[in-house]
């Protein structure tokens, strides 16, 4: 047995000689993408439109993936142009999935890199990298009596999947839920089978024809709003507006998932950021996250949630200053300092170097 083994490590050495710089695990990750559990990644399956502009990608992931709970979201990881670029999507199905796979449902916004190219391109058989599922955006063990869900636009995806896991657990769902047109809703003909079938009362805002909901009109809309344990995701101007509402006349319990993080408009112009492990210095604008200008120069920049919330985008800042974007808020350096910033939600206040 061990003469066995020394044959089989001597015969190993040898195949690393041959194909370095590459290992033999890099050749096995080619043929076998989703053998490798300390690099976990999904092969797409299959692609179904939603909408025009929407599809849903079912996702069989590698070694080392975890089973979700609903309402979660992943980290897809998408190589665009040459960039692998990190986006956060919810899971839209229920645990317990075939062979582990999951659904996310993914529609495509102005401007958005990765959204657009998986909805214009995604094809069976395609691999995208993954991080387990997050968020706190769940119901709690205990289900309440009386649950509201308040969605708009892709807001609708971490809810479709609570529904589709926990509906027969919830005695009385109201769902409001705001698109563009009808056959601009996401989930639309499921929502409405769910109302034809008496499982919940739902509550469609056509902003097209109806304009934005805004947060007071839900006590008319759902006259017993106040009694129910409120889940709402959507764009951060409809959540603002309902947590400053929910804290001016009080309600049930209330979470929201946001997205993207608040953004308010930086004074400074901006100026050249230097990655200095990277050899890269790069011109960013005062109104653009350090994390896009290192990603869209070919960086390879850690990343979680891209929303200031699980601090794995944290690099050190060297020289320079940074602007928050969610407040305005400057972070300024003096010689020898070694700041830890979030670079999800800091931009360039000039010329600035991070240490990556």
């Amino acid at each position: 047995m061990a003469v066995t083994k020394t044959l089989r490590s001597g015969a190993w050495r040898v195949v690393e000689l041959i194909t370095t710089p590459l290992v033999p695990a890099d050749y096995l990750d080619a043929v076998a993408p989703l053998r490798n559990p300390s690099v976990l990644r999904a092969k797409v399956e299959a692609v179904r439109p939603e909408t025009a502009d929407s599809v849903t990608l079912t996702l069989r992931p590698g070694r080392g993936w975890r089973e979700h709970v609903p309402g979660q979201y992943v980290r897809l990881g998408v190589d665009v142009d040459g960039v692998r670029l990190w986006r956060s999507y919810s899971v839209t199905s229920a645990p317990g999935g075939r062979g582990d796979r999951f659904t996310v449902t993914v529609n495509a916004v102005p401007g958005g890199k990765v959204s657009t190219h998986l909805v214009r391109h995604a094809r069976a058989g395609m691999i995208v990298h993954l991080d387990v599922p997050a968020g706190e955006f769940t119901l709690p063990a205990t289900r309440p009596g009386k649950v509201l869900f308040v969605t708009a636009g892709s807001g609708i995806t971490p809810v479709m999947g609570m529904l589709r896991s926990h509906l027969d657990e919830l005695a009385d769902v109201v769902v409001v839920h705001s698109a563009r047109t009808p056959e601009a809703a996401v989930f639309g003909p499921e929502l409405r089978a769910l109302v034809g079938a008496g499982r919940i009362r739902l509550v469609e805002r056509h902003t097209a024809t109806q304009g934005r909901i805004k947060a007071a009109d839900l006590d008319e809309l759902v006259p017993d709003r106040a009694e129910r344990a409120t889940w709402a995701c959507g764009p951060n101007e409809l959540l603002d507006d309902i947590e400053a509402h929910w804290a001016q006349t009080g309600g049930g319990l209330l979470h929201t998932e946001r997205f993207r993080p608040t953004v308010v408009a930086a004074d400074a112009a901006g100026g050249n950021v230097t990655f200095t492990r990277a050899g890269r210095t790069v011109p960013a604008g005062g109104g653009e996250p350090l994390l896009e200008a290192g990603e869209a120069a070919g960086v390879l920049m850690p990343s979680g949630c891209r929303m200031g919330i699980c601090f794995k985008c944290v690099l050190p800042l060297r020289e320079g200053a940074v602007r928050d974007l969610r407040d305005g808020q400057l972070t300024v350096t003096e010689p020898g300092d070694n700041i830890p910033i979030q670079t999800c939600i800091n931009a360039a206040a000039g010329d600035c170097r991070i240490d990556l």
